[in-house]
C-alpha cells in the first residue's frame, strides 16, 4: 500500500502533550479514536469522541492494568495486511476493524528507576502492552502509520495536510524510529534489572 488514508487510530500514551490537538487534527478528518484509560479521560475531557478498548474488546482491563491492549480485536487490526485479501477476509469474519494510525508512547521507566523504588514496585512501571502495540504497528508498516513519541506530531500532521493521508516512506521513517526506541527502552530495564538484586 503506496499510500494510507486515515480512518482509525489507536491513541495510548504516557505523555500527553500536544495529544488533544494531534487528536482533533485527526477527528477533523474523519478518523475514529479509541484509546484507553487516562489518554480517553483526557481526550473525553476535551469534548473529543473516543471509543474505548474496552469496547472494542468486549473484555474489561484488567490485573491493575497489566492487559488492555493484548487482544485479537486491537492486534488484529493493528497487524493484517490491507493488501493481502486472505489477511482482510479474515478480518471480516472475525468483525474485526483495521486500524491505520496507532499512536504510543512509553511509561518513563527511567524516571521509576531514578525514585528509588524496590525491584517489586520498579517492575510495575515496565510497559508491555505499549512496546508490543509499537513492534506489531512498525512491523506493519506497509499498512499502518505508528506514531512513537510527541516529536513526530508535526511531521505526521502536516503529511496529513498537506495529502489526506500518509506515505509509504513517512510510514518506513517511523517504524524505523520505533524499533530504535523499543529497543533502547529494553535496553535500559535490562540494564536495571541486571544492576539490582531480587
Amino acid at each position: 500500500m503506496d499510500f494510507l488514508v486515515p480512518r482509525r487510530a489507536l491513541l495510548s500514551v504516557t505523555d500527553k502533550t500536544g495529544l488533544a490537538d494531534f487528536a482533533r487534527a485527526l477527528v477533523a478528518r474523519g478518523v475514529e479514536l479509541v484509546s484507553t484509560g487516562g489518554t480517553m479521560k483526557m481526550l473525553r475531557d476535551q469534548g473529543l469522541s473516543v471509543t474505548s478498548v474496552s469496547d472494542v474488546t468486549g473484555f474489561p482491563e484488567i490485573l491493575g492494568g497489566r492487559v488492555k491492549t493484548l487482544h485479537p480485536h486491537v492486534h488484529g487490526g493493528v497487524l493484517a495486511d490491507k493488501d493481502d485479501p486472505a489477511h482482510l477476509e479474515t478480518l471480516e469474519r472475525l468483525k474485526i476493524k483495521p486500524f491505520d494510525l496507532v499512536c504510543v508512547n512509553l511509561y518513563a521507566f527511567a524516571l521509576a528507576a531514578q525514585k528509588g523504588l524496590n525491584l517489586k514496585a520498579a517492575v510495575e512501571e515496565i510497559d508491555i502492552g505499549g512496546p508490543t502495540l509499537l513492534r506489531a504497528s512498525a512491523k506493519n508498516f506497509h499498512s499502518v502509520l505508528v506514531v512513537p513519541g510527541v516529536e513526530h506530531y508535526g511531521r505526521v500532521l502536516a503529511e496529513l495536510e498537506a495529502s489526506g493521508g500518509f506515505s509509504l516512506p513517512l510510514r518506513k521513517d517511523m517504524a524505523a524510529a520505533t524499533f530504535r526506541l523499543v529497543s533502547g527502552y529494553d535496553a535500559m530495564i535490562a540494564d536495571y534489572l541486571a544492576g539490582h538484586t531480587a
